[in-house]
């Protein structure tokens, strides 16, 4: 099969996150060429002049429409692209110079209908950032699901780097409206048609994330509130592993409490725990405020996912209503 490749970028008020990613793909050593799509989701900061200061370097193709969620840009973008293979990426990445040589080679190797790769963090990311980072993607942290190559069961792509055929697109129809979780949600319905995924851990991209703690903590919580959703979905995806941040969240508040009665071995477990994940997050970033951060890090996500799953797993329990009626705002219209 003779690959043609087509970038889709959803945009949001991010002019300069656009044009980081452009030069990034104005550098790659692919040579047999490949198109852009940027569809600018209903922004009022366009980001039109960024598309047509990469236009001679790069083949762009530059799409406007009202805001209905990244999601449904996605889809939009794909289904004008001309390519017969669509790369999928956020904004807010940067890409190395050999991220679409190391894709098609992986493709050409061991060819799948849809691929994901991980994220790293940049040289030039603040420390907060590096520690964000570390937090969702280390093995401790997550058991490898974002892209570690000792990941726990079959890969989920994420839609800040996933690609997908035109094939597999036409056939389960794209991204739904929920989001955060309609990539997990798009990639379980492709499994269902038999169609298989893969990790390209080479094909890694650099995912800037440009939150602070407060948006961060927002993030996860939608993260594990969509999760119930999901496994209400598709039931045979459900998984005890799901319940980890929950338990080690309400763990750790007993662990305080007994502390008082005198009973000290559940808290030096944790703090066993978070030793361990700062050795190792000393030792990957060598830089030792990152290795302090990623520690408040990975408390941030483990209570905001835990508290999220945790309250959607009772909503949707006691509730007869659809989801996009109890949580109107972790859907698009």
């Amino acid at each position: 099969m003779e690959l043609s490749f087509s970038f889709i970028v959803p945009v949001y008020n991010r002019p300069n996150e656009i044009r980081e990613l452009l030069d990034s793909l104005s550098l790659q050593t692919y040579q047999k060429g490949f198109e852009v799509v940027i569809v600018e989701d209903g922004s009022t900061i366009s980001s039109e002049q960024e598309a047509r200061a990469f236009s001679n370097a790069l083949a762009i193709s530059y799409y406007k429409k009202d805001n209905s969620g990244p999601g449904d840009s996605r889809n939009y973008g794909m289904q004008r692209a001309k390519g017969n293979y669509f790369i999928v990426l956020d904004s807010d990445c940067i890409l190395p110079s050999n991220y679409l040589s190391e894709v098609e080679q992986s493709l050409q190797k061991d060819f799948v209908h849809c691929y994901g790769g991980p994220d790293a963090a940049h040289e030039s990311f603040t420390v907060v950032q590096k520690a964000i980072n570390y937090a969702m993607t280390s093995f401790l942290t997550t058991g490898g699901i974002r892209g570690g190559k000792r990941a726990v069961d079959k890969f989920q792509p994420r839609s800040f780097n996933m690609g997908l055929s035109k094939e597999v697109f036409g056939k389960v129809g794209g991204y739904g409206k929920i989001h955060p979780g309609e990539d997990p949600d798009l990639t379980i319905r492709i499994w269902n048609k038999g169609y298989r995924t893969k990790l390209i851990s080479e094909a890694f991209v650099y995912h800037k994330r440009r939150i602070d703690w407060k948006k961060f903590y927002t993030q996860v919580n939608k993260f594990g509130m969509v999760r119930p959703i999901l496994n209400k979905w598709h039931p045979a995806t459900r998984k005890l592993t799901y319940w980890f941040p929950t338990l080690f969240s309400l763990g750790l508040v007993f662990a305080v409490i007994l502390v008082g009665l005198g009973v000290y071995l559940p808290l030096f477990c944790y703090v066993l725990y978070f030793s361990i994940l700062w050795l190792d997050a000393l030792l990957k970033t060598k830089n030792i405020l990152v290795s302090i951060l990623a520690i408040f890090a990975t408390g941030v996500q483990f209570i905001g996912y835990g508290y999220g799953f945790l309250k959607s797993t009772i909503c949707l329990a006691v509730s007869s209503k659809k989801a996009n009626e109890i949580f109107p705002k972790l859907f698009f219209k």
